[in-house]
């Protein structure tokens, strides 16, 4: 009769089980038993709230999405894991996360073809804007920094071509319609600091050199930039692409204020939240307590508002801006030109624009996107209202 001998216990192994499970039944109460954020600052979003238990949401999965959503939003030291897994895959040579091109130096935005049949929508109501009013109107699209270093991105890497999307759009406005082309401004300077390494904006270098260039189209003779001074009054920034990549990799980014050296002469900005409250008012353009937060690209005039009215000592005319966040660093340049600039983000406009301001009452209109957001943003359309 054979004697079985009795198989040894690896301890290794055995040490590495209890550790693994050890640390999934430590995360998983951690996960239940830490307090839930209602806001991911880190990643610039809204964390899913705790999904209602149906029979319906059973029934047609969006609770067990909801709840694995919930989970992972919530999950203990979800940000150190989300890191560690990104290092791992720039290691083994990927260069692309959640939409975003990992570069050597900067971190760029992955932008699909766009849609010209609605951009063709955008333009009529541009053009129609345009017909009906009896003023200038002046229309600035900029390239993405994923447009001026197209070069750096990965082979065969798929990104729409902004400088053929930038020409259709402008062949295509009316006469009435004043363009003004800032792609080989851009390109010839994109040595220097004009873009944010982390973030899909660019910085007030970028925007002074396209105030300047559109100076003699809308009739102002820039400021030389010599007669400011530049303040570095945020550093440290981190913006929406490293939200996406959470990638170190990337040196971090400075917000920076050009001060004129006789003062800025702003006297009062005024924002508007919500139609029927009154504005707040600010006595500066800079929102300086947004430079200890993440979001430090909000000390520009803040958050995207419906309306922000900005006035100046300075003499001049009155020029309303219709905008993406682009316009943010870039109106504070023209408060040396302008007495009355008023900013509208047609995203927060669900009425006519001639009930939110009196358009006559302005001297020139510009309506100033960046390529990336005029390709898929189809609040312009109400332009045509």
């Amino acid at each position: 009769m054979k004697i079985r001998k009795r198989k040894r216990i690896n301890i290794p192994d055995l040490i590495t089980c209890i550790v693994f499970f050890g640390m999934l039944i430590f995360m998983s109460v951690m996960t239940i038993v830490l307090p839930k954020q209602d806001f991911l600052e880190m990643e610039n979003n809204y964390a899913e709230k705790f999904p209602r238990l149906s029979a319906k949401a059973v029934f047609n999965m969006t609770y067990m999405n909801k709840m694995e959503n919930y989970i992972s939003d919530h999950f203990a030291g979800r940000i150190g894991w989300i890191k560690g897994r990104t290092v791992l895959e720039t290691s083994l040579g990927k260069r692309e996360r959640n939409g975003i091109y990992i570069l050597s130096g900067r971190l760029v935005e992955k932008i699909p073809e766009p849609d010209y049949a609605s951009a063709d929508k955008a333009i009529a109501a541009i053009n129609k804007f345009a017909e009906k009013i009896d003023i200038p109107v002046f229309t600035m699209i900029v390239p993405t920094s994923a447009e001026i270093y197209a070069d750096e991105l990965p082979e065969n890497a798929p990104n729409a071509d902004q400088k053929e999307f930038i020409s259709y759009v402008y062949q295509n406005l009316g006469r009435s319609v004043n363009t003004i082309d800032v792609y080989q401004t851009m390109m010839s300077n994109r040595d220097d600091y004009i873009y944010y390494r982390t973030d899909h904006h660019w910085t007030t270098k970028g925007a002074y050199l396209a105030y300047a260039a559109a100076g003699k189209k809308m009739g102002y003779a820039p400021v030389p930039l010599d007669l400011f001074d530049i303040e570095h009054a945020g550093r440290g920034f981190i913006g929406t692409f490293y939200s996406k990549t959470l990638y170190d990799g990337i040196e971090k980014d400075t917000i920076d204020f050009y001060h004129l050296t006789d003062g800025d002469r702003v006297t009062e900005v005024a924002v508007t939240a919500n139609f029927g409250e009154e504005p707040t008012i600010r006595k500066s353009m800079y929102f300086r307590e947004y430079l200890s937060v993440k979001d430090k690209y909000a000390s520009f005039l803040g958050t995207n508002m419906p309306v922000v009215d900005i006035r100046s000592e300075n003499g001049g005319n009155k020029l309303l801006i219709i905008k993406d966040s682009y316009a943010h660093c870039y109106a504070p340049f023209l408060t040396q030109h302008y007495s009355d600039i008023t900013l509208v983000d047609m995203r927060y406009i669900n009425i006519p624009l001639g009930q939110v301001v009196d358009i006559e009452d302005y001297d020139q209109v510009l309506i100033l996107y960046n390529a990336s957001s005029f390709m898929t943003d189809t609040d312009i359309r109400k332009l045509g209202y």
